[in-house]
């Protein structure tokens, strides 16, 4: 991890540092999944008012959650050699990777990221010219042995859950349950587990930084220490998402904003690190597949609200993303802002 003890630039080690407030005087909404009324409404206003809400009764396996958690906390306690095995490259984006060894180096954690189908077919660049594609194939650690076998059967209820939630986001929307389940035929999504170790002056890091996901929608399990903020879209305030034992976090991503022309937004978000516990959360990014193209759904747009956003080719933005961050370019990464139209 990065020395913050002896940090000898007094800008950069506040640059992460909170700029707004943080209140504890609200929490996103808890929504119970086998209500059996008023379930779209709740999805719906939660979509509007805060871009992510918390979801209990969701049908994944308690036992399965504690399997994958127990399994994530065996590897991160190995030693760094063990872990780097299955490092991740260049080549691929999927295995180990740790704060030393990203642009973001304020970014006080490690992760793995898994493949939800292996192997998962992508670009091989970000060339629009260039139709080649390659296969991501997943990097398993030897220990633990039960790691492989925790993820894969965690990630198929997940799975289950976030096509669950997006039919009622498409039926929130006033479209079919289904309607939007042809961009996910052949998905391209991942889990990442994240350690964040104790960090002996929290004030000058953060676990993550403030950022949006690019994806459809992400599904979050963290452990009883929290530490997750989201940016209130009311008032810019920082506010903590406290545990709710069991539950799953919940969070529209950029594609989701583009889809729905902008009826739902992506939100920012960071994670916080504890100065005396260390933290495990697992995240499922839940995106269509590589040769889906995004761009807002006609149902949802007319002569009064016309398409905010160009399309853009999935499995290209994420090679794009890709180059940026593996090869540690100095360019601005690519956003969804990059394809927005101009209004007239």
């Amino acid at each position: 991890m990065v020395d913050l003890v002896n940090s000898d630039s007094k800008n950069q080690a506040t640059e992460h540092r909170p700029r707004h407030s943080i209140t504890e005087a609200e929490n996103v909404p808890l929504i119970d999944l086998s209500a059996e009324s008023n379930l779209v409404a709740e999805i719906r206003d939660a979509c509007k008012k805060w871009g992510f809400f918390q979801v209990v009764n969701h049908g994944v396996s308690l036992e399965l959650r504690r399997s994958i958690e127990s399994a994530a906390k065996e590897f991160f306690a190995l030693s760094a050699e063990e872990k780097r095995k299955v490092k991740r490259d260049e080549t691929s984006p999927l295995g180990y990777y740790d704060s030393e060894h990203t642009k973001n180096v304020r970014d006080w954690k490690e992760v793995i990221d898994i493949a939800v189908r292996s192997p998962i077919t992508t670009p091989v660049s970000a060339d629009p010219d260039d139709q080649e594609l390659k296969e991501l194939h997943n990097r398993w650690p030897e220990y633990p042995p039960n790691f492989r076998e925790a993820c894969q059967e965690y990630a198929l209820e997940v799975e289950n859950l976030a096509f669950k939630l997006v039919q009622l986001i498409s039926k929130s929307l006033g479209l079919p349950e289904n309607h939007l389940n042809g961009f996910f035929k052949d998905h391209a999504s991942f889990i990442r587990i994240n350690h964040y170790p104790p960090c002996p002056n929290p004030d000058l890091a953060l676990g993550v930084g403030p950022h949006k996901d690019s994806g459809a929608i992400t599904i979050l399990a963290q452990d009883d220490v929290g530490g997750l903020e989201v940016k209130q879209k009311a008032d810019g305030a920082w506010i903590r998402v406290e545990p709710a034992p069991d539950a799953y976090i919940v969070n529209i991503g950029d594609i989701m904003q583009a889809w729905t022309n902008e009826i739902y937004e992506s939100v920012e978000h960071r994670a916080r690190v504890n100065s005396e516990r260390e933290r495990f959360s697992v995240g499922f990014f839940f995106g269509p597949a590589h040769y889906i193209n995004v761009e807002p759904l006609k149902e949802l747009i007319n002569d009064q609200n016309p398409a905010k956003y160009r399309p853009y080719n999935w499995g290209k933005f994420t090679a794009t993303r890709r180059r940026s961050n593996f090869k540690k370019l100095d360019v601005e990464n690519i956003q969804i802002s990059h394809f927005k139209i101009a209004p007239e």
